[in-house]
């Protein structure tokens, strides 16, 4: 393997993304063959040098993996479930790489999750300032009115924090209907919390959509791996470069 600099090795290894991962550089989490380092510009190679997160050595690189899973409903998004629940991880078996959700979709939610093992990609798929929309289909106990839906555009308070400006569509006429909604950000229960503020329960959600991705054809617990195709385009798109 060639030398490459510290925090890109902690992304690849999915340890943390590069930004976080020279936090953790200049806090002097990272030691090579030893030695504290806490410069930015620091190289190593995997292949011969000892490197040390917090103590933990640091294996060389796996392969980086890209999965789209459709994930249903009564499922958690996390790695393991102290409450013995199925997680997201019990639907892909098989897969040697040691790869984690990016993101998540609540317990009573399905559709698509990205997994991974590239540190660098999950963090700028789920940061705001990346601006990869979010497409979810939503039913509401009822219908929102016309000034609701436009300050559910324009954002509204949500735990003292403003949400980002949002797409919403109502796609399905009906006593209770179906809205689209597209975000840019991800916060937990996000659009549950926000159809709440205007007194409206969401009784389905199902995200359809990341950035150019699309959820169909897979079915509730099926998952693919990303084509070539795929990874490239959403590296262009999140600015990331090899």
């Amino acid at each position: 393997m060639a030398e490459e600099r510290l925090q890109k090795l902690l992304a690849h290894a999915g340890i943390a993304s590069r930004r976080k991962a020279e936090q953790m550089i200049l806090e002097g989490q990272v030691t090579v063959n030893g030695k504290i380092v806490t410069e930015l510009g620091t190289k190593a190679d995997l292949a011969h040098d000892h490197v040390k997160v917090n103590g933990k050595l640091l294996r060389a690189s796996e392969k980086l993996v890209y999965i789209a899973l459709h994930k249903p409903k009564n499922c958690v998004t996390t790695v393991d479930d102290p409450q013995g629940r199925e997680t997201v991880m019990d639907l892909v078996p098989g897969i040697k790489e040691r790869v984690y959700p990016v993101g998540r979709l609540d317990y009573h939610s399905e559709g698509l999750l990205l997994l991974t093992n590239d540190g660098e990609f999950a963090y700028r798929i789920t940061s705001a300032a990346s601006h990869v929309p979010k497409v979810y289909m939503v039913k509401s106990n009822g219908p929102l009115t016309e000034e609701q839906e436009e300050a559910f555009r324009k954002g509204i308070s949500l735990g003292g924090r403003r949400t980002a400006p949002a797409h919403l569509r109502k796609v399905r006429e009906a006593e209770n209907p179906w809205y689209e909604v597209q975000l840019i950000e991800g916060r937990q229960n996000q659009i549950r919390l926000m159809f709440k503020h205007f007194g409206r329960m969401v009784e389905k959600l199902k995200r359809v959509k990341i950035g150019f991705l699309e959820l169909a054809p897979l079915k509730p617990t099926e998952f693919r791996y990303l084509s070539i195709g795929e990874i490239a385009r959403f590296r262009k798109l999140l600015n990331i470069k090899d």
